[in-house]
């Protein structure tokens, strides 16, 4: 019987993932510290944490290597449910407007 070797990834490669969150962690700071305000500073500060959970899944939790079924297993309910949440979101605004109106005769 063959005797198995434990499979490792090239640390470069973990280097480079590192980097990158370093990368995208001072963007997002300047983002903050900028001045910016609004919904452009939120999106953009939104969009730099999904990046790093997304590298910090692929790589540091080896999604990168699993097969394609574990990886929907695992990104498509949050996805569901983040879709969810903006809907609730879009209809938020209706019904306060429609609870200001309501209360306020």
């Amino acid at each position: 019987m063959a005797k198995a070797t434990p499979q490792q990834h090239p640390l470069r490669i973990y280097l480079w993932v590192w980097l990158w969150l370093f990368v995208l962690s001072v963007f997002s700071y300047l983002v903050d510290v900028s001045g910016m305000e609004g919904f452009l500073k939120w999106f953009l500060i939104t969009l730099f944490m999904l990046l790093k959970a997304g590298l910090i899944v692929a790589f540091f939790m080896h999604m990168a290597w699993e097969r394609l079924a574990i990886i929907y297993t695992i990104l498509v309910p949050p996805g569901v449910l983040l879709f969810l949440a903006g809907l609730m979101a879009m209809e938020s605004n209706y019904t306060l407007v429609s609870r200001l109106t309501f209360f306020a005769n």
